[in-house]
């Protein structure tokens, strides 16, 4: 299996970086965030599949989005906009749910039709099978 990171984010220049930097209460939080826009995987393999883990907590399973297209797995998530109610006023916002996208090449060893997925506590686990290898048995040829 081969990890495929998409960044479709535009190249900023110095002096963009330097003046987010030092607007330091207002938005040094969210210059820091997009870089962890991305979630962190784990990948572990045993004889029969891969396990995938995405560390993603305080999502909803209904709002990712896993898909195989063109031997790629891809694992997305899109954020909802949230409309603010006229009585309810957020003084102070430090987390926030960002939309991702993480793709994985998939290679012809694996079993696409049986893949799996469970969200608990916080990780978005995925079971990739692998297929079974057919073993051509010896084959004996008579001589006539």
């Amino acid at each position: 299996m081969t990890l495929v990171k998409f960044n479709n984010r535009p190249a900023r220049s110095y002096d963009s970086l330097l003046d987010e930097f030092f607007k330091f209460p207002a938005t040094f939080g969210n210059a820091f965030e997009t870089n962890l826009h991305v979630p962190p995987t784990n990948i572990h393999e045993t004889k029969d599949a891969y396990h995938l883990e995405l560390n993603v907590p305080g999502r909803n399973k209904e709002d990712f989005k896993i898909q195989i297209e063109e031997g790629l797995l891809t694992i997305s998530f899109e954020v909802k906009e949230e409309k603010e109610k006229e009585d309810y006023k957020t003084l102070r916002r430090e987390f926030a749910f960002k939309s991702f996208k993480r793709s994985f090449r998939l290679d012809e060893n694996i079993d696409a039709t049986n893949i799996q997925a469970k969200y608990e506590n916080g990780l978005l686990k995925l079971f990739v099978p692998k297929k079974e290898v057919v073993k051509e048995q010896p084959k004996q040829i008579a001589v006539q």
